[in-house]
């Protein structure tokens, strides 16, 4: 069972993820199912954000890591969403350290 420091050092490396510009944007651009009518690949990210794919491709695979969002061959693409429920723990973890001492 995780202690809470292990909890603690979960939502750290996931604010740290979701605390840089580029991959707020990133987030703000994802869809939150993965279909192919709003599918969106690297190529795609990269264009609306205006980086090179290897830099997009680089802040993709760190919220990834962090479980913000998933990935999967689809649609002849990998295509990239936001984990809802993930992202959703995560405010809630917030929530919770930030009212600790109510």
């Amino acid at each position: 069972m995780p202690t809470q420091e292990t909890d603690l050092d979960v939502l750290a490396k996931q604010l740290w993820a979701i605390g840089d510009p580029v991959r707020l944007q990133i987030l703000r651009i994802l869809p939150t199912e993965p279909t192919c009518e709003n599918a969106c690949n690297v190529s795609k990210i990269a264009e609306r954000i205006g980086l090179s794919q290897p830099a997009t491709s680089h802040h993709l695979r760190i919220l990834r890591q962090a479980g913000i969002i998933a990935n999967e061959k689809k649609c002849r693409d990998m295509i990239y969403w936001v984990q809802v429920d993930a992202s959703s723990a995560v405010t809630e973890a917030l929530r919770e350290v930030l009212h600790a001492s109510d």
